[in-house]
């Protein structure tokens, strides 16, 4: 028998510590030109469309930036906008609630800028694909042009030049030196991917619950009597009926039934994600109709982020009115 020494013990392995990489901004480089191409838009696209809570959630935080319409100070200019057309059935309304959205997607929303070649009074505005547009700017960072690009056989290549005037940009949370703004589902990826990993995973054993796992105990091996049993159990279970009768004997047929529970403590980290998921996004569970939460703090909720849409709505009046030169109140 072997000795149980206790001086024999050894060191568990250390947990590997939490880190986060670093990152630097991409800002101009000592050269003549730097380029940037959202390589992520796609990406960010997918995830757009495929998680319905954050569509739903850059959608409304649209909605409540733009939704409601805006005001002009002067006739001419609401005459203006009203004959904007975007790609032919636009209005500029739909234009602004395109690029609101865009620009939280993919972090940067384009529109081209058309004038009359004459006049140079405002003609119309073209949302653009941010995936297709490339951000060039000179060794001071100063910004030089937009290149729309297509792919074609793997290769990129520029299929317009535009002059930084012919372009309405229009960026979300473009801080520090970086030379375009930032996806707000750049944060959220490790969020988003939990909470469709959590939904897949409830979903399963809710699944398990309504139509659980049943061993049946046979006694006969004959392949026949085997197969015919199977057949009409699977008829059973595919109708809903529940039930199905058989000759009383306990020596020819017993049943087993593995029976899943959802674990609170599955649901508690399901609430959770989905809490921190709309806390990243800066929306309002309230506006969602969620329950759990007094008048009162739902009116303090509520009021609190007025503040940030404000925010949001000055910064995009303010960008109209330097690019385009038009000046509009978002109510």
């Amino acid at each position: 028998m072997g000795q149980m020494d206790i001086g024999n013990a050894k060191e568990a392995t250390a947990l590997t510590a939490t880190s986060v990489a670093s990152l630097n901004t991409d800002a101009a480089a000592n050269q003549d030109e730097t380029r940037y191409s959202n390589a992520e838009w796609s990406q960010y696209w997918g995830y757009f469309n495929e998680h319905p809570e954050l569509k739903q959630a850059i959608l409304m935080k649209a909605i409540w930036n733009v939704g409601k319409g805006y005001t002009t100070e002067d006739a001419q200019t609401q005459v203006t906008l009203d004959h904007i057309t975007g790609w032919g059935k636009d209005t500029f309304e739909d234009i602004l609630f395109n690029l609101e959205v865009n620009r939280r997607v993919g972090g940067d929303a384009f529109a081209e800028i058309i004038r009359d070649e004459k006049t140079g009074l405002l003609i119309n505005l073209k949302p653009l694909d941010p995936g297709s547009i490339d951000i060039i700017v000179d060794k001071k960072g100063m910004l030089l042009r937009y290149e729309q690009v297509s792919k074609v056989g793997g290769k990129t290549e520029t299929v317009h030049k535009f002059q930084p005037e012919e372009i309405l940009h229009l960026t979300n949370n473009r801080l520090a030196d970086q030379m375009h703004g930032i996806s707000d589902i750049k944060s959220l990826s490790a969020t988003i991917l939990t909470e469709l990993e959590s939904f897949s995973d409830t979903r399963k054993v809710i699944r398990e619950c309504s139509k659980p796992f049943i061993i049946f105990h046979l006694k006969s091996d004959d392949p026949t009597k085997i197969a015919a049993l199977e057949t009409k159990m699977k008829n059973v279970r595919d109708k809903g009926e529940g039930y199905m009768i058989i000759p009383d004997d306990e020596n020819i047929i017993t049943t087993e039934q593995v029976v899943l529970n959802v674990n609170q403590i599955i649901l508690s980290w399901r609430s959770e994600v989905i809490g921190r998921f709309y806390r990243a996004l800066g929306m309002p569970m309230i506006l969602f109709g969620a329950q759990g939460s007094t008048e009162s703090g739902s009116k303090m909720e509520y009021f609190a982020h007025e503040q940030v849409f404000e925010h949001d709505q000055r910064f995009i009046e303010k960008q109209i009115y330097n690019q385009i030169g038009v000046k509009i109140d978002l109510v």
